[in-house]
């Protein structure tokens, strides 16, 4: 069913918590995961390195290769545009808490606006 998974990363706490989540995922459909890091001007390129190999590391661990994708921009633009270039067939992406209906919009809830496909998000 999901021949293809998205799984964009960031520096939160729950980014590896999400981890979990698009790894079975994957794991249940045999799926292609697709790793994307979306790096803001002012990030901090060697923790974004770091977060990249600990979440390489544990795939591999689990016997899941990804393919990893960066990127420079606006994560939420990013985010649909990759998914599209790459046909996804589910986006799979945390949220830090943000109320999708507050007047300050997440990540994640931009994304699911914007999103070419189905998008779960792992509170």
């Amino acid at each position: 069913m999901f021949k293809t998974v998205l799984f964009p990363i960031d520096q939160s706490r729950q980014a590896m918590e999400t981890a979990a989540v698009a790894l079975k995922l994957a794991q249940q459909h045999a799926s292609r995961l697709v790793l994307l890091s979306v790096v803001e001007s002012g990030d901090d390129a060697a923790a974004i390195t770091q977060l990249l190999d600990q979440a390489r590391s544990t795939f591999a661990q689990a016997g899941v290769s990804c393919e990893v994708i960066e990127r420079e921009g606006m994560p939420a633009f990013v985010i649909g545009d990759v998914a599209d270039e790459i046909n996804a067939d589910v986006i799979v992406m945390g949220t830090r808490g943000i109320a999708i209906e507050s007047d300050q919009q997440s990540t994640a809830a931009r994304v699911i606006q914007l999103a070419p496909c189905p998008v779960l998000v792992v509170p």
